[in-house]
Parts: C-alpha cells; structure tokens; sequence
C-alpha cells in the first residue's frame, strides 16, 4: 500500500521553478485569494474532519486478514481505506494551502504538522496490506477481480502492488518502516525552513539607488536586471551568503541521500535509480536516453548561448548574463490580462476547454500575489477529490508571470479532465504525465504570442522567452537529472559527500553543459555553490521528469498542429485517463515513445528552428 501515498507528491503539490518578488497590491483582492471555505467552513470543521479520519485508521487497523478471505471482503477493506484516504486528502489539502498563505505563522504550521502526522499514521495502519497481498497471490486477486465488478476501480492498484512482491517486506519489516516515514522526510523539512525563513539575507543597494533584500524573493527579480553590475552584485551577494552554509546543507543532503540508499538496499533494488523508475514502470531506457540526448544537443545550448552574447552585447558571458530578457517588453500582465490571452491562446483546445478553463478561472481557486510570509515559487493542488483545483501563484504583472500561470492552470485542468472521466482510485496520474499538460499549455501560450506579436521586437522578446524556456526545462532539468545520479551513484559506492565535495561535482557538470572550457560561458567558482538553493534534490530522481514531459508535451503540440481535431483528442484523451494504466504506457498509447530518441531530436530540432528565426529578424532588423 505505499504506492498509494504517491499521488501526495504527484499532484498534490506540482511546483513550478519560478520565483517571487516582493509584495504587491491587490494580494488582498477577494479575487485574488482562493477561498478555502470550500474545503471547511471553519478550522473546527478541519479539525473535527481530521478526528474523523483518525478514528477510521483504528478499523483499518482491524482489518488485517480480510484481503483473501473472498472478492466481498478484498472489495470491502480497500474500498473502506480508499474512503479514508479521499477524506485525508482534503484535509491535507487545507491544512497545507492555509500554511502557505504565511509560512510566519505558528499556528497554521502546527496543522501542517498534525497533517502529516496523519498521513504518517496512515501509512503504519495500512503497512501491512501489501504483504498481505502478495500472500493471497496473484492468482487469487485476479479471480477476485474477475468475480466482483465493484473491483474495477482497483484493479490497476492491485496489479501495482503484485507487481511490487519482490521489493515488499514481511509485515513486521513493513510496519517498522512506517514508523519512521516523517524521519525519513525530516531533510527536506529541515532545508525547506532553513532556505525560507532561517537564512540571515544581506540587502545591497542597486545602481539606481534602490535597496533590496536579496533573498529568494530579490534574486529572483534582480538577476534578470538590465545593469550588468547589479547582476553580478546580486549573484555575489545570493551565492556569498549561500556558501556561508555549504556544510550544513551538505550535511543536510547527504543525510536525505543516505536514507534513500539505505531504503533502497532494504527493499532489494540495485540503486535508487532503479528504484524510482520501478515505481512508475518506466523503462531505464528513458533515464538513459534523456540523458544520451541531452548532451549529444550541448551545441545546441552553446548556439543559444553564443546568441544571448550577441543580443546583449557582450564580448564574453559570465553566468549572471543567463537571466536577463534578449529584448525588453514594456508590457503589464495583470490577472484579468493574463486570464483574457490564456483563454484565447487555449482556443487551439477547443470551445468546450475554454469555456471549462473560464468558468474555473472565474471561481476562487488561485491565491495569485506576492505578500510577505507566503511560500514561494508556483504549484496546483489537485488531491480534494471532492473540491476543486487550488492554485498558488506569485504573480508579478510580466511575462513570466503569465507564462506560469498558464502552466499551473494546465496542471489544473489535467486534474479537472481527469477528475470527470476517473473515480478517486485512478483520477490520479504519475509525476511522469503531470508536467505534461503544464508545458505543452506553455508551448501554446508561446506560440500564440509570437504570432499576434505587432513588432519585430515584440516577437523576439516571445522567441527568447520560448528558447529560454527549452534552455531551463530541456537542459537545465536534465543538468540537475545528471548530477542528482551522480550523487547517488556515489553515495551508493560509499563515497564521503560533504559540501565542499558536492559543490565540485556540480561544478564540473555545470561547466560543461555552459561550455565554460570553451570560453562559451564562463562560470565562477562562487556560483558552484547553486545547488544548494535548488529544493527538487530532495524529491528522489523528480526533474529529470521536467524534461520529458517538455519533450512529450511539444511531441504533443506538434500533433495538435498538424493533425487539428483528431490532435487535440488525442491530447484531451491523457488527460482524461489520469493514473488508470502505467504513465510510459498511457504516453505510447498518445503516440509518444520517451524510450527512443526522436521526441529528444525533435525539440533540438525546434529550438534550433525558434534561432533560425530569430537570426532572420535581426539581420532583418539591421538591413
């Protein structure tokens, strides 16, 4: 029964890499914050529905022995721990959201808290289904399934958790580990708090005079300056203070990278590689060939690069030149303007998608502002069954922010397709479809506005955006992919990974995909130390899944352009089948194959397109 805690990490919480700035008018909007009275009406109705769900864990408990008993009892017991685990969603849920709107706040952080101690104890009460399970036997189960139709909702989970025999335990084993699930996530809590509200941030004064906090929030915003020597002041100061702490949070990553090797030697996997694509049954072939690609395009990425140092005229790029736009736009995307050319970028979809799109945009699912306390970056919370999609933005009025937040709305709509076409046991789909639906809305978004673009600079402005786009999914995810296997690779041979030791292994993969040997970017040593600020290291092998799903979204896309209707089917028909079969095949069956290289061929093959383009309107510009 672990696999059923996955869709905690799947959809819960989807995260986009973007960053906040400060706070900004208009974040107390009624409009603009989502109501959560949709999930409780009040903190006691939380708490008296959180009572609830713990009382249910004592008669799963109970249960033990019931699974092959007959197909009534196997459907009785999982229907009742499905119940229980819908209603644990949803509590979850709104303890979770209510945390972020101010993560300063002790009293909402301590519901957090009571949250996942629930959650934990949910995993010790259900420890010992799958051993079980597994006991009864294959045979057994499929015979049951086959007798008693109400067990067709489950009958992926179960064939999923037969699947799993060689890496289940003995029961006992099983529900010793579960005693340990908040232990195991004690990193990734403890760097979460030390990156967001424990580091003492320096503030500097900008050229023109203006003082900022260079925190999460004021790098984000001044690293993509137009001053060069702010942006160098901002890195120097972001990275300075970072390295202050390169001990302490590789002591805290090496601790989480050691659990992960541990937990995976104790259920018999070969390396935790291994482990996360059995998960989803994912063929390693798609790891490998990610990674195979990737590196055969670096002179793709170095094109890119050699582009940016012409447009910004520069004789030589340092690493503090990545961010800053090719071409400024002197444009504002508020919330209703972002609302108003999502909707008519979407029309590609269908009427039916738009009008679903308007009609939730409309509603209070989005906390959309920047204000103090609030949790940083951009996430979908899909996982209330029973209640809408929640979406947590920081919008800041630009381009970026109307990139996000078409994305975060493709993850919302993929819940809500999924949603009206699955019951609860299967509306909830895999990491390696999530990101699917959120790029290839990006993709549509980019192509949208490059085509209704009214000057040349306007459209370079969107192709840059788009390359930059397939610059930090395509290459820069895959990057991270790279050295997060290189940090479990040698932490399962028995190597010694302190700070010190981390900070040089991301530098050399750093260096080499910017071709710092070649003089293409050039990378101080002071700047080797961003791993520590990326917190998708503690989410077992996740972003390498950001490039896939790029890829499997433009692969998408592109089927949506040349096929028309039958395209968008196509698409609409993933979203719909939500976690029903296994992600790689529900992928294949759209047309997909992430397990060869021609989807990776043909994104290259895109971006180097999207540069053709542009080099024509700059020489067309210069003539």
């Amino acid at each position: 029964m672990h696999k059923i805690l996955l869709p905690l990490i799947a959809v819960m919480v989807l995260f986009a890499a973007n960053l906040v700035v400060a706070q900004q008018p208009g974040e107390t909007d009624s409009q603009a914050t989502w109501d959560l009275t949709d999930l409780y009406p009040s903190v006691e109705a939380w708490s008296k529905a959180r009572d609830e769900v713990m009382a249910d864990f004592e008669k799963i408990d109970g249960m033990r022995g019931s699974l092959g008993k007959s197909a009534d009892s196997l459907y009785t017991t999982y229907r009742f721990v499905s119940d229980t685990f819908r209603k644990a969603g949803r509590v979850y849920v709104y303890a979770s959201l209510n945390a972020d709107e101010d993560l300063r706040e002790s009293e909402t952080q301590e519901r957090r808290q009571l949250a996942d101690i629930m959650f934990a104890r949910f995993g010790e009460v259900t420890a010992w289904m799958q051993p079980e399970l597994i006991e009864v036997g294959r045979e057994t189960i499929e015979s049951f399934v086959e007798e008693d139709e109400r067990l067709a909702p489950f009958a992926y989970q179960l064939d999923d958790s037969l699947r799993n025999a060689a890496h289940t335990l003995s029961p006992e084993t099983e529900q010793t580990l579960s005693y340990f699930s908040q232990t195991f996530g004690a990193p990734n809590e403890t760097y979460s708090l030390l990156a967001n509200s424990d580091i003492p941030w320096p503030t500097i004064t900008l050229s023109d005079g203006e003082e900022i906090v260079v925190d999460s929030q004021g790098y984000g915003k001044a690293r993509s300056s137009a001053n060069r020597d702010d942006r160098k002041l901002v890195f120097d100061a972001f990275w300075n203070k970072w390295a202050e702490y390169r001990s302490s949070v590789g002591m805290v990553l090496n601790s989480h990278l050691q659990t992960q090797v541990a937990l995976s030697k104790a259920r018999h996997y070969d390396s935790v590689l291994d482990r996360e694509l059995f998960q989803d049954n994912l063929p390693p072939a798609v790891y490998r060939t990610l990674v195979t690609e990737v590196n055969k395009a670096l002179p793709t990425l170095h094109r890119y690069f050699k582009l940016r140092t012409r447009m910004l005229g520069l004789e030589e790029m340092h690493y503090y030149d990545i961010y800053p736009p090719l071409v400024t736009l002197d444009r504002e995307f508020d919330l209703d303007t972002s609302k108003k050319i999502t909707l008519e970028a979407m029309g590609t979809l269908g009427d039916d998608w738009v009008s679903l799109q308007k009609d939730a945009m409309d509603d209070r699912w989005m906390h959309v502002y920047p204000q103090r306390g609030k949790r940083s970056g951009a996430y979908m919370a899909g996982f209330a069954y029973d209640v809408h999609p929640y979406l947590l933005l920081n919008h800041n009025d630009d381009y970026s922010s109307l990139s996000t937040f078409a994305h975060e709305w493709g993850h919302a709509m993929h819940t809500v397709y999924a949603k009206q076409a699955q019951p609860f046991e299967t509306a909830f789909y895999a990491t390696f479809i999530a990101e699917i639906p959120s790029t290839s809305l990006e993709l549509i978004l980019q192509d949208y506005m490059s085509k209704n673009a009214k000057t040349i600079d306007e459209k370079l402005f969107y192709l840059g955006h788009a390359l930059e786009g397939m610059r930090g999914t395509f290459f820069r995810q895959t990057m991270f992919a790279e050295f997060e296997l290189a940090l479990y690779e040698a932490a399962e041979r028995g190597e010694a990974l302190s700070g010190d030791r981390i900070t040089e292994m991301y530098g050399e993969i750093l260096r080499r995909y910017h071709g710092h040997d070649e003089g293409i970017v050039v990378i101080d040593d002071l700047y080797t130390n961003e791993w520590m600020f990326i917190p998708h290291f503690y989410f077992n092998m996740y972003v390498f899944q950001y490039a896939t799903s790029q890829t499997a979204g433009t692969a998408l896309y592109e089927k949506i352009v040349d096929e028309g209707e039958a395209g968008v089917e196509n698409y609409k028909n993933l979203l719909r089948a939500g976690g029903s079969d296994y992600p790689y095949k529900l992928l294949v069956n759209a047309g997909v194959d992430l397990a060869k290289p021609e989807p990776y061929e043909a994104i290259v093959k895109k971006m180097n397109a999207v540069m053709d383009e542009m080099e024509r309107l700059l020489d067309e510009q210069n003539n």
